[in-house]
């Protein structure tokens, strides 16, 4: 169990939301409200840090993250585990 807490710990989660791709449909905000919201034409990341034209966000979990990744129609929400690309 406590391996498992280590571990936890030493995961590192991290949405990438290309911002100027994004087409502000929605369906991030509509599936994970807690991570996303709308402003304008466009969705963005709550509480998060700008790189460039990019938002970035670490995460402690995952949520529904992959499924509002996935329901974006022009892919501009990216997810990160270790740094590997999971979507």
């Amino acid at each position: 169990m406590r391996f498992s807490g280590l571990w936890l710990f030493l995961m590192v989660l991290k949405i990438v939301h290309d911002e100027p791709a994004c087409i502000g449909c929605g369906s991030c905000a509509a599936i994970e409200p807690s991570h996303w919201f709308m402003d304008g034409d466009k969705a963005h990341v709550r509480d998060s840090k700008k790189i460039g034209e990019e938002e970035h966000k670490e995460l402690k979990q995952l949520g529904n993250n992959k499924e509002a990744a996935e329901s974006c129609p022009v892919n501009c929400i990216h997810l990160f585990e270790n740094g590997k690309k999971l979507v």
